[in-house]
Formats: structure tokens, C-alpha cells, sequence
């Protein structure tokens, strides 16, 4: 597949826009909770480099695989605790919002687990992945060329 146009250089101050979302969303305190959202917003949006992407940075951080190939059928798994199950049936309904918009049910599986900032936080990372998603599709990046970042662990041994 080869990339259609490079959003990057085409509109430089739209990317940068979009990666200070990323740099608030890295440091708002969902910690690894933000990956497994980008990793199943990408799935259900068929992102082929998003999900490279995101399947790569889980795996560094040290996630288990049994989660990551099981994480589509969540639902039917035990590997995930009730505030992450919340935070993908947000982040589900959010990306499928035309299937009804979010319902109430879904709002209210939220609210034992995350306060108002949190919730905040989560809405605006799925709002941000389902755009990277849509700008990745769209210019036809081609995924397997995405490293993640070295890990302090890694570093401190490099």
C-alpha cells in the first residue's frame, strides 16, 4: 500500500495540534488504560498502522499478550479489571456513535470507576484516536515502520 499524502508536511500546524492533544493525554493519569483504548478504538475503526502502533507500545510497556490478542471479545474475557471493562464500553460506544449515540447505561457503568476529570480525559483520548485513526485510513499510512519510544528500563540498560 502506498501513502496517499503525508499530513505531517501537507498541514504541519493541524499534526502539531493534534500530537499536543497526545502530549496532555500522556501525562493526564490513565497511564496504560490510554493504549488498551488505542489499541480497541483502532480495531474497531480497522486502522492497520494505528493498530501496529499501538499493539507495539502495549507490548513495550510490558502488557501481557493474552490480553492484547484477546482484547475484541473483552466482554467474554476475565483479564480485565471492571474499570478498564467501563472504560471500553466507553470507548466503544463513543466510536459507534451512530448506533445510537452513548446510552445511559454505558454513562452510568462510568461514573463507579472514574471521577469527572477522568471521564473528560478518556472522552478526549477517544476523540483522538478515532481522529489519528481517520487521518492514518484516509492518507493510507502504511503500518510496520512505527518504533515505540525506549522505556526508562531499557534506557538505563542500553
Amino acid at each position: 500500500m502506498e501513502a496517499r499524502f503525508n499530513a505531517a508536511k501537507a498541514s504541519p500546524a493541524g499534526y502539531k495540534n493534534l500530537l499536543l492533544m497526545e502530549q496532555y493525554l500522556s501525562s493526564c493519569g490513565l497511564g496504560g488504560l490510554l493504549h488498551l483504548i488505542k489499541l480497541r478504538v483502532s480495531q474497531i475503526n480497522g486502522c492497520a498502522f494505528c493498530l501496529d502502533m499501538h499493539w507495539k507500545d502495549l507490548r513495550a510497556s510490558g502488557e501481557d499478550e493474552q490480553r492484547l490478542y484477546s482484547l475484541d471479545a473483552w466482554r467474554e474475557c476475565p483479564y480485565y479489571s471492571e474499570r478498564e471493562r467501563a472504560a471500553l464500553a466507553w470507548a466503544e460506544a463513543m466510536t459507534l456513535i451512530t448506533n445510537g449515540h452513548v446510552p445511559d447505561a454505558v454513562y452510568d457503568e462510568m461514573k463507579p470507576h472514574f471521577n469527572e476529570k477522568e471521564l473528560a480525559d478518556l472522552t478526549y483520548a477517544v476523540i483522538t484516536i478515532n481522529a489519528w485513526n481517520r487521518l492514518a485510513i484516509s492518507s493510507r499510512t502504511p503500518p510496520g515502520t512505527y518504533q515505540p519510544a525506549k522505556t526508562a528500563h531499557e534506557t538505563a540498560h542500553a
